[in-house]
């Protein structure tokens, strides 16, 4: 997936610049070494990044492209994300066994998915499903439906569409149902924040849109200190081209509690709606359950 993503980046840029040879490098991250245990249980932020990121500070790369859920929302500095592009679909997609809707699945269903944030808002839809935890890339994760006698897998609807196989998908689900991570779909170019020549070239491809959707949902949570451990989402989207709306939600683990709202303001201003939205579910007693998530 990732060797996909960056490389769709790469003929966005040599297309726009045809004098330009861009080579990829294969970085293999903390994230795609462990394998057999939930991301949750190894803690830690950045598990799909650090490497990348260490690699461009010794300049063996001049670019990293990641997908924008992983990245944390504190960057090292010297680098910075120049731009984040064009957003995919940014909902979760359904793949079942026999072609049926995640809510048609029969009791005690059996549901692979790789993410608390997902695992805590099917169970609060369904508490009778059994949640799988899945780890490994797509062909992998979809393979198990078949090898483990899965009734249905839960991922993100971009990857699948950048892959070409979104005549697997079974469902798109909704954000009302399932609101995604934080900068799902949405892909980010980091790169060092002195290097001018690399900084002009990805301008070009900030989508400003995406960019101020994404920095809304980041900011909401950086103020709650999440990450891959504790069940948060959040989705932003410009409404009629004047107010960004942005939803949010933190659960607790088994998906018993949801605290879920939304506010809207100045799409100038997206880190304050971020801002906003983390105290207002705080308010709502948000704090409690991070308290008992982290603890």
């Amino acid at each position: 997936m990732a060797l996909c993503q960056a490389g769709l980046i790469k003929e966005e840029i040599e297309a726009a610049f045809p004098d330009l040879n861009v080579q990829l490098k294969k970085i293999k991250t903390t994230g795609d070494k462990i394998t057999d245990v939930p991301l949750a249980k190894v803690g830690g932020k950045g598990l799909f990044v650090k490497e990348i990121e260490e690699s461009l500070f010794r300049q063996e790369i001049g670019l990293a492209v990641h997908s924008m859920k992983d990245v944390p929302t504190i960057l090292p500095e010297g680098l910075h994300l120049a731009a984040i592009t064009h957003r995919e679909d940014p909902r979760d997609a359904v793949i079942s066994r026999n072609g049926k809707r995640l809510l048609d699945l029969p009791r005690r269903a059996r549901i692979g998915t790789s993410s608390l944030r997902r695992q805590s808002q099917i169970r609060h839809l369904r508490p009778d499903f059994e949640i799988i935890p899945l780890r490994g890339n797509l062909d992998t994760r979809i393979n198990k439906i078949e090898k483990e006698g899965l009734d249905a897998v839960v991922l993100a609807a971009a990857g699948m569409r950048r892959m070409g196989w979104e005549d697997r998908i079974t469902e798109y689900l909704d954000p009302e149902l399932c609101l995604p991570a934080i900068g799902q779909g949405a892909l980010g170019l980091e790169c060092r924040v002195l290097d001018k020549k690399v900084n002009s070239m990805l301008n070009r491809f900030n989508h400003a849109i995406t960019s101020r959707c994404v920095r809304a949902e980041r900011a909401f949570l950086k103020r709650l200190d999440g990450g891959c451990q504790v069940p948060i989402a959040a989705h932003a989207h410009l409404r009629d081209e004047e107010r960004l709306v942005l939803e949010g939600l933190v659960a607790s683990v088994d998906g018993s509690r949801v605290i879920r709202d939304g506010v809207a303001g100045d799409p100038e201003q997206p880190e304050m709606l971020g801002l906003d939205l983390a105290e207002l579910l705080l308010a709502q007693g948000a704090d409690a359950i991070l308290r008992e998530i982290y603890r």
